[in-house]
């Protein structure tokens, strides 16, 4: 596994976790809850993209959520999923303020990380949902 797909899949984690707890982000960008041995054997490279992304994502969170429910036709944010709406978070963030990395493997590690980690259909959702994204901007 790549050194960045480890990292969204870090960050995705993480702010699922968010969601969940509402932790300050000074305890979430500790990753403590990884365990200090896993987190060792992680490469540093993607500790240090996935605390870029979680960073990021809830610096600009508010942003981000509007972006989503702009996207969301008779559909209320607080309704998805939280395993969807945590990959939702950490790609619009990406391709709203990550200009270097193309929309395209956004979108695609996004849906790949839809696929191992969320409902069957989610995928095809989170896939519709960054595409229109994308499309509006």
């Amino acid at each position: 596994m790549g050194a960045r797909r480890q990292g969204r899949i870090i960050a995705f984690q993480t702010l699922y976790s968010y969601d969940m707890s509402k932790a300050d982000i000074g305890e979430l960008l500790d990753l403590s809850w990884i365990g200090e041995a896993r987190l060792k054997k992680i490469p540093e490279d993607s500790v240090i993209f996935a605390k870029l992304l979680i960073k990021g994502t809830l610096e600009n969170i508010d942003i981000i959520d509007r972006t989503i429910q702009n996207q969301l036709e008779h559909w209320d944010i607080s309704r998805l999923a939280r395993v969807d709406l945590a990959i939702l978070r950490i790609s619009v963030y990406c391709i709203l303020y990550q200009p270097d990395i193309p929309t395209t493997v956004t979108i695609n590690e996004a849906v790949d990380i839809a696929r191992d980690f969320g409902t069957d259909d989610s995928y095809r959702f989170v896939n519709g949902v960054l595409d229109g994204i994308n499309k509006s901007r």
